[in-house]
Order: C-alpha cells, then sequence, then structure tokens
C-alpha cells in the first residue's frame, strides 16, 4: 500500500525558510500526482503545490506562488517543498498527499488525491 511520511516541519520566524520533505513508498518509481496540503485551526484544507512526479508539471497556490517551491527526487521517491519568505498566515500542519498510481490525475484537484501522510506542523512567528 502507499505510504507517505513527512518531515521538515517546525517554528519559524516570519521572512525565513523550511523545506519540507515527503517520501513516498508502496509504488515508488511510477508517475503520479502528488501534492502539498495545509490546514490551518477553523480554515479549510488546502492544495498550495502539486507535482506530476515522474514529470515536470507543477502547480501553485495563488498564496504561496513565487515563495514555495515543489521539487522532487524521482529516485529516491521523495518530494520536497521549499517554503521561503514565510508569513504568519502560512502557519498550519502540512500534509503530503499522492493520487491513486496507475490512472488519470491533475495536479490541482484535491479529489484525485487518495493517499495522505499524516502531517507535519508549521509554526511562524
Amino acid at each position: 500500500d502507499v505510504q507517505l511520511v513527512e518531515s521538515g516541519g517546525g517554528s519559524v520566524q516570519a521572512g525565513g525558510s523550511l523545506r519540507l520533505s515527503c517520501a513516498a513508498s508502496g509504488y515508488t518509481q511510477t508517475r503520479n500526482c502528488m501534492g502539498w496540503f495545509r490546514q490551518a485551526p477553523g480554515k479549510e484544507r488546502e492544495e498550495v503545490a502539486g507535482i506530476y512526479f515522474g514529470g515536470g508539471s507543477t502547480y501553485y497556490a495563488a498564496s504561496v506562488k513565487g515563495r514555495f517551491t515543489i521539487s522532487q527526487d524521482y529516485a529516491k521517491g521523495t518530494v520536497y517543498l521549499q517554503m521561503s519568505r514565510l508569513k504568519v498566515e502560512d502557519a498550519a500542519m502540512y500534509y503530503c498527499a499522492a493520487a491513486r498510481p496507475g490512472g488519470y490525475c491533475d495536479i490541482s484537484r484535491e479529489a484525485d488525491f487518495a493517499y495522505w501522510g499524516q502531517g507535519t506542523q508549521v509554526t511562524v512567528s
């Protein structure tokens, strides 16, 4: 089964940077949609970035475009989210997600993501 394990969260001051990692197992070496989502208390979950794992397509939410970068290491089965110029409003639980492999997926459509990690907390003060 597909498993996703996030790491890299923590506390940072506004203007700082963090890099999140998501290690995928169970289906590596397969092209698929992967994404980073976040949810702050009292707010709906939103996708901040998506990538076609094994390809080149990326997606960014308007709120993070130019500050966040999603990337992949295909050989390691890992997706990263480099977050720069962090703002207080970026604070949230960040989740890595993956679509069901083998089918069509849209990197910007939350409904296509079937597997989720446990989340990693990002605090910005």
